[in-house]
């Protein structure tokens, strides 16, 4: 059995006013991260840690995450080039979720080319349902993905 990375969670005083690092990850064993750009404080991405992306994250300050989809430790920009330099760390009053500012090594972060993952806006004030239609609210994609990505 391998060491805890973080402290065990003790009392809620401790937790929610303490100075010990003990984060709550969810049944999955992640965290959701939510990553803005340092310079614009715009919002580029939700994702998620778990106990290694955040202790790999705060040795190395490099974005690095748990990705869902692929089931494997993700460090941020090792295939695009686009890494994510941590300027701030910071987790929520009941250790359950992160707040990470970075600057954008590279034009984006979006891996459909958008400089981040939030360009589209749901209407507000209509009727939800199948004609509901998305719209975007960036200028167009800053990087060519299959360029980046080569797919």
């Amino acid at each position: 059995m391998s060491k805890p990375l973080f402290a065990n969670r003790g009392e809620k005083a401790e937790i929610e006013e303490g100075t010990v690092l003990s984060p709550k990850f969810d049944k999955a064993g992640l965290l959701p991260v939510v990553t803005t750009d340092h310079n614009s404080g715009k919002v580029l991405m939700l994702a998620y840690m778990n106990d290694l992306a955040l202790a790999k994250t705060i040795e190395t300050k490099s974005a690095h995450y748990w990705s869902r989809s692929r089931n494997e430790l993700w460090h941020k920009g090792a295939t695009s080039g686009l890494t994510q330099k941590v300027v701030e760390l910071k987790i929520d009053c009941d250790q359950d979720a992160i707040w990470m500012s970075v600057e954008v090594q590279g034009e984006g972060c979006c891996h459909v080319g958008y400089e981040g993952c939030f360009f589209r806006s749901i209407p507000l004030g209509e009727k939800p349902g199948a004609s509901l239609k998305l719209a975007f609210n960036e200028g167009g994609k800053v990087f060519d993905p299959k360029k980046v990505y080569g797919k």
